[in-house]
């Protein structure tokens, strides 16, 4: 086999082409990807918000990849071939800057970012570092694990960060591709879930995800219902909304944290005496190593949480990602490269 499919993305335009198949370089493997995650932060790589690579040249998207080493590069010695594994958003730290000497490898400043910086997923094989791999058990379906090891990292590490302990109350801002796995996390892990989402029509899905209350922020003052409740400890917006942010910190517990896991092109606003007098705080969290990754889909494998997918072709790899940036998704489409 000298060639592979793949769908690039020039200046957003989708395309399917044949590439040519190359060797792994020094520090590399090869994956033949077996599925492939459609993350609403694609939109950085197909549309180059970042300049990560060279305007008008294209670009492979996907950055929640699961399928088996298919070679490897030079000097790679704790991987075979044959392997499954998987590789999240970014895909290998370097382990020589600043950050990695300190052991934070995800903010590495010369990290490969999966289809920005280098090319992603949405293609039948896959080239990236070694230091980005996560090993992925047999016992998973491809197309279920692959948005775990981005959106389901994401939120699994946003509340394992937050020093929380079981019968804490905490608010899931959004059922969508986070904030369907928010909930199900939370849950398995003890916690009182409160889903916050607009109308009701939601409801019964969120109590089954695991929520034990629902607000409708549409009808009650998200805030006071959650201050009724006593207060939540911690709040993870997922909403792509600064804007929707901002009066949940009303909703925080004296001591409580708003943990932001969904990027939002506008500000959120913070009144200062919230943070005064309340003694409360806003923070990020921006997915998890490699190894933090693991322990997500081990979690999950034990806990049976799963996202709720709709699978595709490589052929309809432009649909589905319109379908996602629509919103129209329930909740996530995965690229399966076995159909």
């Amino acid at each position: 086999m000298t060639t592979y499919r793949a769908v690039h993305a020039t200046e957003g335009v989708f395309s399917l082409v044949e590439r040519e198949l190359t060797d792994p370089g020094p520090g590399q493997v090869r994956i033949a990807v077996e599925a492939c995650g459609i993350c609403h932060s694609d939109v950085v790589g197909v549309e180059n918000l970042y300049h990560h690579h060279e305007a008008g040249t294209p670009i492979i998207p996907g950055h929640e990849v699961v399928g088996r080493v298919d070679a490897l590069g030079a000097g790679v010695t704790s991987w075979t071939v044959g392997q499954r594994v998987g590789v999240g958003y970014f895909g290998g730290h370097c382990g020589v800057c600043e950050s990695c000497r300190r052991g934070e490898f995800v903010y590495c400043t010369d990290q490969a970012i999966l289809g920005d910086s280098i090319d992603g997923g949405y293609a039948e094989y896959v080239t990236t570092r070694a230091t980005g791999l996560v090993a992925v058990p047999e016992e998973f379906d491809a197309v279920e694990a692959a948005p775990l090891l981005c959106a389901g990292i994401t939120v699994y590490n946003a509340l394992r960060k937050a020093s929380l302990w079981p019968g804490d109350l905490v608010a899931v801002q959004g059922i969508g591709g986070l904030g369907h796995l928010a909930i199900q996390y939370a849950a398995k892990l003890g916690l009182r879930v409160v889903a916050v989402a607009r109308g009701g029509d939601k409801r019964e899905l969120a109590l089954k995800l695991g929520a034990t209350e629902y607000i409708d922020s549409t009808a009650v003052d998200q805030a006071a219902a959650l201050q009724a409740l006593g207060g939540a400890k911690v709040i993870i917006p997922t909403a792509s909304s600064g804007a929707s942010m901002s009066p949940l910190l009303d909703g925080l517990a004296r001591g409580g944290r708003l943990i932001v896991v969904g990027a939002a092109p506008d500000p959120i606003e913070v009144p200062t005496v919230q943070l005064l007098f309340g003694n409360k705080s806003i923070e990020g969290s921006l997915t998890g190593t490699p190894l933090e990754n693991e322990e997500n889909l081990a979690f999950s494998l034990a806990h049976d949480v799963r996202p709720m997918v709709e699978p595709v072709g490589i052929e309809d790899a432009a649909e589905a990602y319109a379908r996602m940036m629509s919103g129209a998704a329930r909740f996530r489409m995965v690229l399966d490269l076995e159909r």
